[in-house]
């Protein structure tokens, strides 16, 4: 009887020390850490050592492996179809097609992120926050557009296109542009910039030939600078930094040229992305900034097959443009020692979106409810907390996937099921098809299912192989009822919460004469009921 009482006293003991204990590291749990988030361009799924990639494809990433070994790295993280859609989806926390950044930005349009939106600057300076933006912006040229213009305090080496826009300018890149289009470029594109909030932006240089390939470099040195700096400091600070790599055409600074295993560009590109994440991660450490400092490393979109073999890896259907999993699906990596399990992973469904929520959460404030104009806004972000930090079930159990020109979704995912409705960019094809033709990738034909979407089974077939609406022996037509319900939803939420136009010119199908005679007659009947369209804006709105 005295073994049972004493060995029932001994389990008392150790579940109240470990409530206590787990009572003691939620107390400890910093308010108001830093935050930094390392966000690279087109960087490939399985291109990362601890994806399957590193020294087994050539390019070792020892940086990113270590990152990953200290904190948490997810399995099911998603980001955007393309460039400007997913920065801008990882900055406001909002589906592209809400703020109108669905289209990747060329130079010489102008127009931008609307100034109506929170970004997570503008949203941590809420909580005093100090902001600072480096690198790829890639949301618009307007003044109203900058970083400096959506709660960034400082912007450094700052470049507003993909790499591949500024060689437009570039005439032994491009000896067959006439000289007017030459010309033309030259002008329309800007250099690298800097400013300061409540400022306008400053061109310091151009990007040339000879200093494309050291952006990254250059960048780092003065990230590095400016987290000294902080350092000094006793009040939080947010930066974002944005590596201009791995965009196609990748072209490696001269420190890491001609150094991969793999003799590639991309791979010699990768593994100088690596080192600058490191410089910035040995920084911290050297600071001693730690214990108080969230570092959050992801990338914009899926990987671009279409530029294959300039281009990351990717073991899924599609790639970069698309709504199979190739599209969107991205590597992630977060980072805080004492907080978050070193070594751990996770597999729920999460994305840059859901970064906006998190933040949010760790500065201890709330989420807008109006956007900047004073307007009643929407998030379509999930606080990680909870999986972060291991105190619960995640709060996001679907995912909804979008090209460029949709606004009801071309793919949806609810826990293991994905339906998908736009069958653009893979012909059939699958992961590792002998050509990434124009049908096969971004370039593709939108192409929708007549009635039914295909079904998939992501937990036993990631790759998207196996289509399971109507089979003889695992149909899952059942799905249907599931599927239409969230969509439902969402649609209905774009009565309450109108998405905003459209902020960057694309083709989005052909202007029939059927529809054009539509537009005009639906003008006639607005215009005799004493509705005018006088100014109705043919260009991006500021709003």
């Amino acid at each position: 009887m005295k073994r049972k009482k004493t060995l029932v006293l001994v389990l008392i003991s150790i579940f109240a020390f470990t409530c206590i204990s787990s009572f003691a590291q939620q107390k400890a749990r910093p308010k108001k850490p830093n935050i930094i988030m390392l966000i690279s361009d087109d960087t490939g799924w399985g291109d990362l050592g601890v994806y399957g990639g590193g020294v087994g494809r050539g390019m070792p990433t020892p940086n990113l492996d270590k990152m990953a070994k200290e904190g948490m790295q997810f399995w099911d993280f998603y980001g955007q179809p393309s460039c400007t859609p997913g920065r801008a989806a990882m900055l406001t926390g909002r589906i592209p097609n809400r703020s109108g950044m669905t289209t990747v930005a060329f130079q010489g349009q102008g127009g931008g992120l609307p100034a109506a939106e929170w970004t997570l600057a503008s949203v941590l300076k809420q909580a005093n926050y100090k902001t600072f933006f480096s690198g790829k912006w890639h949301l618009g040229e307007a003044d109203y557009a900058m970083p400096i213009a959506h709660g960034f305090d400082i912007m450094k080496n700052v470049v507003l296109y993909h790499l591949n826009a500024y060689t437009y300018a570039f005439k032994s890149w491009n000896p067959d542009m006439n000289p007017d289009m030459l010309t033309f470029y030259q002008k329309a594109t800007t250099g690298i910039l800097e400013g300061e909030a409540g400022g306008k932006s400053r061109e310091i240089s151009k990007v040339t030939e000879d200093n494309i390939a050291e952006l990254d470099m250059m960048m780092t040195e003065n990230v590095i600078k400016q987290l000294d700096d902080y350092a000094k400091g006793k009040d939080p600070f947010f930066m974002c930094v944005n590596f201009a790599k791995n965009h196609q055409p990748n072209l490696p600074s001269k420190q890491f040229k001609g150094k991969s295993p793999a003799a590639s560009k991309y791979g010699d590109c990768v593994m100088e992305m690596d080192y600058n994440v490191g410089r910035v991660m040995d920084e911290i450490k050297k600071l001693g900034l730690s214990d108080n400092t969230f570092v959050f490393y992801t990338v914009d979109n899926g990987a671009w097959q279409d530029v294959h073999p300039d281009a990351g890896y990717t073991p899924f259907r599609g790639s970069k443009g698309t709504d199979r999993e190739g599209g969107s699906r991205v590597p992630a990596i977060a980072w805080w020692p004492g907080q978050i399990q070193a070594g751990s992973d996770d597999h729920n469904i999460v994305g840059g979106l859901d970064l906006m929520a998190t933040f949010a959460s760790l500065a201890g404030i709330p989420l807008p409810t109006k956007d900047r104009a004073g307007q009643p806004t929407i998030f379509d972000s999930y606080d990680m907390s909870n999986i972060l930090f291991k105190q619960g079930p995640p709060l996001r159990d679907r995912w909804f996937y979008f090209t460029e020109s949709e606004l009801s979704p071309g793919a949806a995912r609810i826990g293991r099921w994905k339906a998908v409705f736009n069958t653009r960019g893979d012909n059939g094809a699958m992961a590792g098809s002998d050509m990434p033709g124009q049908q096969l990738g971004w370039r593709g034909d939108e192409r929708y299912v007549a009635t039914a979407p295909a079904i998939y089974d992501i937990w036993q077939d990631p790759q998207e192989r196996y289509d399971l609406f109507m089979n003889s022996f695992t149909e899952k037509t059942w799905t249907m009822a599931i599927f239409n319900k969230a969509i439902q939803e969402l649609m209905q939420t774009y009565i309450k919460y109108p998405p905003r136009p459209l902020q960057s010119e694309t083709y989005t199908g052909p202007m029939e004469i059927n529809k054009f005679r539509t537009i005009q007659e639906a003008k006639k009947l607005l215009q005799e009921k004493g509705i005018k369209l006088d100014n109705v804006p043919t260009t991006p709105d500021k709003q």
